[in-house]
């Protein structure tokens, strides 16, 4: 990646090991672009096993089914797939809803006739599915 890139403008947060190898030198490269430099906390080692639990998910579900040649592709299948995990896909932890709707209060059961409808996401590779009435 090439800092001077406008692609790096939308960077606000880096969230960065806490290991000795990223010196202040690292951290004031992308201060200077305008992100800040969140370290792991000590205290926090579960934070970046939720970061790897994240990436390892997104790598088996979406990147490792792809063909992907160039930084452009990969892009889109992660942000497709960002959007899948945050809108749609069922969390354990958060009681089978996705995390942008887990205030959301549960839909109401359908007593008739009801049917089941599939939208393809990443060109098939996956599928998200809906109850209409």
């Amino acid at each position: 990646m090439n800092l001077d890139d406008s692609r790096t403008a939308g960077i606000r947060y880096l969230i960065r090991d806490s290991a000795g190898c990223f010196t202040e030198g690292f951290d004031a490269v992308f201060t200077a672009t305008g992100a800040r430099v969140v370290p792991i906390l000590p205290g926090v080692p579960r934070m970046n096993a939720i970061t790897e639990r994240w990436v390892g998910s997104c790598r088996r579900e979406a990147t490792d089914r792809v063909l992907i040649t160039r930084e452009r592709r990969l892009r889109l299948v992660v942000d497709e797939y960002a959007g899948h995990y945050n809108e749609h896909r069922p969390h354990r932890s958060l009681g089978q809803r996705c995390p942008h709707g887990v205030d959301a209060p549960e839909p109401p059961a359908a007593d008739g006739p009801s049917y089941v409808i599939r939208r393809d996401r990443l060109g098939g590779f996956i599928h998200e599915y809906a109850q209409v009435a």
